[in-house]
């Protein structure tokens, strides 16, 4: 048995040094540009062993069920030697594709790199052919050189016992758990080694394997085609509907650097609120709409938070049947809000009590310009159990209170998304007897409080606290379809506001970034989907809305609803339908040109 279990963690091992050693050549290589330190290589090599470990257990899960087998029936050594030919093969190709392709394509490898074999010729054409022999002749080294190397890895005996065989299969859950990367709600992502503002270290922290296996099934596929019009047609739609200069805006703010906290509120549709639904459900919001700019007539872009999560920072559509966060190639060249504001000078950071590595919101953040996070991993582990989804809301919210009052820079940015209002809605109040309706009194609460509190201190005078839902939700007879499901508020409060006001202009959680950069002066030519509502250039008053494989359009003629999967309206209550689908086809069709194109 010892012997079987020196040959799974020797070949483990041995996996492991190969991809720390990888890295190591690979800034040596691709480090021209960037002058690295010390404790640079160390913290791309800290941050992305967690990644190295589940890839090299993906590896060793042949090996480990060649062992088990090998307990009663005859394996021959050749299985062995083969799996470990075809490893020496992939491991090196891998490695010397993703250094030599780095410096071109600026992120690490993935599938998108089959394409170019349909033509190798033009491939072929942009380098000399002593630079494909010398990459050749690497490769070939380095496969033998691997080769050697798992060759000493001594092979496991045959045969053993079934108190043996039963230790084996007992691990099978602990091999799965770490494949997974833990039991959390994320499963091992790229994302999770994200850890600097330099896009370069975080790349080089990302193994090259794992993100071609990844992305095999997130490849430029994941971006489905649309062709409804003429790319021509979708483009002048565009250009007339969002533009990307403030005209003359109307004036929110008494400053133009106000401190900014923005809170995403988990599932806060206006269903909660007096917009759609009873003021009882978050009277301290309702309230807060009469005394803040409360934008009445305001729309989700997506049913996801996230998507809704790049909509808003982002400014960027959402999409049906994509998530943009979840591809980091992308992401690391999108706008964002914190991006643009730490570009005038302003400390980014952001507040999650879940788990940040989820759906690749930390690759994300950290490539939008948020540059400190706060997330579950950083409370104690009584206040992780708070909440079925990590910490609980009222424990964040003064996070974000503590952090407001004694900033350790101004002007700051703090984002803050709240987990709370989501299903099991588990929350420690019980004022209503529905417990969707009971979590968010208690997130209405949690805000009331925090307002009260920053009224009391300095920090108030200089705050701009921005409130908006990532998406809103079904709930009783407000169905996927309905209007009412995508309408949201969202409210500005603070004392940096110069006076209450209710703005009616229809417009999109996207608008946001334009909005929110026009009032301050800062340029948003780089978000071309976000449109500044208070501009004397907005006169398209519209909200656009997509969920799994849908639009939904809605303006001052009404709203009309359009299902791809039928290829046809499903909801029509709009005086102007065809008009308003055609529109949101040429959105969807041009923003997903636009997302292919971003690399």
């Amino acid at each position: 048995m010892k012997q079987r279990i020196l040959y799974l963690a020797k070949f483990y091992g041995v996996t492991v040094v190969i991809f720390i050693i990888a890295k190591l050549l690979f800034l040596c290589f691709n480090s021209d540009k960037e002058p690295l330190g010390v404790s640079d290589v160390w913290d791309v090599i800290l941050h992305g062993i967690s990644l190295d470990l589940s890839t090299a257990l993906y590896l060793l899960s042949i090996p480990f069920l060649l062992t088990l087998a090998s307990l009663w029936i005859h394996i021959p050594k050749i299985v062995y030697r083969i799996y470990n030919i075809i490893i020496a093969i992939i491991l090196p190709l891998a490695f010397i594709a993703d250094t030599c392709l780095y410096p071109f394509w600026q992120f690490k490898l993935d599938a998108s790199c089959l394409t170019y074999l349909e033509s190798p010729a033009e491939v072929l054409a942009n380098v000399s052919g002593i630079y494909v022999l010398a990459i050749l002749i690497i490769w070939i080294l380095t496969t033998f050189i691997t080769h050697l190397i798992y060759k000493k890895v001594a092979l496991p005996p045959q045969k053993g016992t079934w108190q043996e065989t039963i230790l084996y299969i007992v691990c099978i859950p602990l091999f799965v758990i770490g494949i997974r990367g833990g039991l959390d709600e994320s499963t091992t992502n790229i994302g999770q080694v994200y850890f600097s503002q330099r896009q370069f270290l975080n790349q080089a922290a990302i193994n090259p394997v794992f993100s071609f296996f990844a992305s095999l099934e997130k490849t430029q596929s994941d971006v489905p085609e649309y062709h409804f019009l003429a790319s021509s047609e979708c483009q002048d739609i565009v250009d007339r509907f969002y533009t990307t200069k403030s005209i003359q805006s109307d004036t929110l703010l008494r400053t133009k650097r106000p401190n900014v906290v923005i809170i995403l509120l988990e599932s806060c549709g206006g269903i909660f609120t007096r917009l759609e639904g009873d003021p009882n459900i978050m009277p301290r919001l309702n309230q807060l709409m009469d005394e803040g700019i409360s934008f009445d007539s305001c729309y989700a872009n997506s049913w996801r938070t996230d998507r809704g999560t790049v909509c808003t920072y982002s400014g960027y559509p959402s999409f049906p049947t994509t998530s943009v966060m979840k591809m980091p190639a992308k992401t690391h060249r999108m706008p964002g809000i914190a991006k643009s504001l730490a570009q005038a000078g302003y400390k980014t950071s952001y507040v999650y009590g879940g788990d940040i590595n989820f759906t690749n919101m930390r690759s994300y953040l950290i490539s939008t310009g948020f540059e400190q996070l706060t997330w579950k991993k950083d409370y104690d582990l009584q206040e992780q159990a708070t909440a079925e989804w990590g910490v609980r809301d009222d424990i964040t919210f003064r996070t974000v209170r503590q952090m407001i009052e004694k900033p350790a820079q101004e002007p700051f940015l703090i984002g803050y998304s709240t987990l709370s209002s989501h299903e099991p809605w588990d929350v420690p109040i019980n004022h209503f007897q529905d417990e969707t309706l009971n979590a968010f009194y208690y997130v209405d609460q949690c805000i009331g409080e925090m307002v009260d509190s920053l009224k009391q201190t300095p920090a108030w005078d200089n705050l701009l606290l921005i409130l908006l839902p990532d998406h809103g939700v079904n709930y009783n007879d407000v169905g996927p379809h309905d209007r009412r499901r995508n309408h949201i508020p969202m409210l500005w409060i603070g004392g940096a506001i110069k006076e209450a006001r209710h703005i009616t202009t229809i417009c999109n959680q996207t608008d946001l970034a334009a909005t929110l950069l026009g009032q301050m002066g800062i340029p948003h030519d780089d978000f071309p989907y976000s449109r500044d509502i208070m501009s004397k250039n907005y006169i398209s008053h519209f909200a656009i809305h997509t969920f799994n494989n849908g639009i939904s359009m809605i303006d001052s003629t009404g709203h009309a609803v359009y299902d791809l999967n039928v290829n046809q309206m499903v909801v029509n209550e709009s005086s102007d339908a065809k008009r308003l689908i055609h529109n949101g086809k040429a959105i969807l069709q041009n923003a997903s040109e636009n997302l292919k194109n971003i690399n």
